[in-house]
């Protein structure tokens, strides 16, 4: 089981995003998350902490795999990924200070642009396949030396929380 969740919330063509103050990825842009509680099924933690972090209900969010990252080699920790999507008229002002970092919405062509270098670095190689592939994957992220060397995406069988 692993042990973190995240969401990529998406509205039109922006997704809402959260520069965190704490590590890891500390001034990166990223998505929303946190970690699993006991008991809690991923679905049920990502829900929680989407609401704790930006005051957002969902009604539902879907379940796109997992990112799991290894360093130099080594498995370190992964968690399970989510998308949602929020109506056309639904109304959340960004920017907006919030007890994680500041959160805001992101037009998903500057969150891929190669020249970005505010995002995540690994969130750029995985969140295609998350927004446009109705199935699941495992995205492993190698790092070697806290350089990210690669992402591998690897098809995952349907219904499987890993």
């Amino acid at each position: 089981m692993l042990k973190y969740t995240i969401c990529f919330i998406k509205q039109k063509n922006k997704i809402l995003l959260l520069n965190r103050e704490k590590p890891s990825w500390m001034g990166s842009w990223n998505g929303v998350g946190g970690k699993l509680e006991k008991g809690e099924t991923p679905t049920q933690c990502i829900m929680r902490e989407v609401f704790e972090e930006t005051n957002i209900k969902l009604d539902t969010v879907k379940y796109k795999g997992v990112v799991t990252w290894k360093d130099d080699g080594i498995m370190n920790g992964g968690m399970y990924a989510f998308t949602a999507n929020v109506s056309d008229d639904f109304l959340y002002k960004t920017p907006v200070k919030v007890r994680e970092g500041i959160l805001d919405w992101k037009d998903i062509s500057w969150i891929l642009n190669p020249d970005n270098t505010g995002v995540a670095l690994n969130v750029p190689m995985y969140l295609p396949k998350m927004l446009k592939d109705d199935n699941m994957y495992e995205h492993v992220c190698e790092f070697k030396d806290d350089i990210l060397r690669d992402v591998k995406s690897i098809p995952l069988r349907i219904g499987a929380y890993k």
